[in-house]
């Protein structure tokens, strides 16, 4: 008797057992349906030939940016290669260390701006919507020890400048901003200043960036350990007239499986203070697996497989719901990542499983691809998902955006 591959299928088992959602497959898809399609109506000649292909998401399926690919850190056929991966896999971005206060000021008044700025090039060209992450940080192991010999009025001026310097220079350029991230775990400028200074980081920044969207962003969220606390501080945050736009939801504290029951009903939970929801963290397997502090560990064969299967069943609860327009993975290479067991490529480049899956769903699922003939009205009526199209109408071709808030789009060659 093969013992170790009899303790083998009972740890994959039980490790991921919690993987058999609780809704059935069809109430998923119903709900992708429901959420994330609409109707393009497209006005011709009767008979006319259509051709419909999408080209992009609204939803954001996207990634972190590791510095290292925009710093010179990595060899240029490394970044060439990376930046590759990137485009064909990610339609939206978050900066990982780069806009980070630690990072950009390590020492008082020597900032950093190139890593950020060329981050920022390279998104604009690409039209990738960008996430900064994140303007301030207050757990206190994340301040700078010159913030912490500054008297309050001064550590006061100095959060003034930095919200005031990082959203001048970068008005109007990243798609929105993580404020002070993590706040339920600690807050090392609350506890010198007051709860009252995030509304004031709030107000400086938009002052001098009036459109912005400010984000709050935490985690042990989607696990439930500590999502009534999240609700309840962004509750006050709100009541107290803090301009906060939406919620981040980090997705990286579950171990080696994750609740699928726990993570729709957080999902829920969250939507009904009505703010819009983002997973900005995703790693699978996660921070409470044994591959954080393991980071040589390999996957075997079954675990790559399940790994796959958990990372299906993640995104789909995800992209079913309708109040999440994104999840973005915290890294995607082993090169380049704090958990580089839950990447999607390895070091060489080479998918795993988890990358064929997520691609399978990203792009060929829920990937619209249709042809056919416009009816005797001179008009087809497609199922889209929402994101941007190219139609095709007896060769002549337009680029159309089909979004959610709108639900339908009509495109005529008439």
């Amino acid at each position: 008797m093969n013992w170790s591959k009899i303790r083998m299928a009972i740890a994959i088992t039980c490790i991921f057992a919690s993987f058999q959602l609780s809704a059935n497959a069809s109430d998923i898809s119903q709900a992708i349906q429901q959420h994330r399609m609409g109707t393009l109506i497209i006005e011709t000649k009767p008979g006319s030939m259509v051709q419909v292909e999408q080209l992009r998401h609204e939803f954001w399926f996207g990634a972190a940016i590791s510095s290292s690919a925009f710093s010179g850190r990595f060899d240029s056929e490394v970044e060439r290669k990376y930046k590759e991966v990137f485009l064909a896999n990610f339609n939206a971005a978050v900066t990982e260390n780069a806009l980070k206060w630690l990072s950009m000021e390590r020492n008082q008044g020597q900032i950093d701006y190139k890593v950020v700025d060329a981050i920022l090039e390279w998104t604009s060209e690409h039209s990738i919507p960008l996430r900064g992450h994140c303007v301030f940080w207050g757990i206190p192991n994340r301040v700078q020890n010159w913030l912490k010999q500054l008297d309050d009025e001064q550590l006061r001026e100095a959060l003034k400048t930095r919200a005031a310097t990082i959203a001048r220079r970068y008005r109007g350029r990243f798609a929105e901003f993580d404020l002070n991230n993590e706040m339920i775990h600690g807050n090392y400028y609350a506890e010198r200043l007051g709860p009252g200074i995030t509304k004031q980081m709030a107000e400086w920044f938009k002052q001098e960036d009036p459109q912005a969207t400010l984000f709050v962003n935490d985690y042990d969220v989607l696990t439930g350990k500590r999502l009534d606390d999240y609700i309840a501080h962004i509750r006050g945050l709100l009541q107290d007239g803090v301009a906060i736009g939406g919620i981040g939801v980090q997705g990286h504290l579950h171990g080696e499986s994750f609740a699928p029951d726990t993570l729709r009903g957080a999902l829920d939970k969250l939507a009904k203070i009505g703010l819009p929801i983002c997973i900005t963290e995703f790693n699978f397997p996660g921070q409470r697996s044994r591959f954080l502090k393991s980071r040589n560990l390999k996957l075997t064969p079954d675990e790559e497989r399940a790994k796959a299967e958990a990372i299906t069943d993640y995104y789909r609860i995800c992209f079913a719901h309708p109040a999440v327009r994104g999840i973005l993975m915290w890294g995607f290479w082993e090169g380049a990542n704090w958990i580089p067991q839950s990447s999607l490529y390895r070091r060489d480049w080479t998918p795993t499983p988890a990358a064929d899956a997520y691609r399978d769903l990203v792009f060929k699922q829920w990937w619209t691809q249709w042809n056919g003939e416009a009816n005797t009205n001179g008009q087809c009526r497609v199922q889209a998902f929402y994101g941007k199209h190219r139609v095709t109408v007896d060769g002549q071709e337009k680029i159309v955006d089909l979004n959610k808030a709108a639900g339908k789009t009509v495109v005529s060659f008439r």
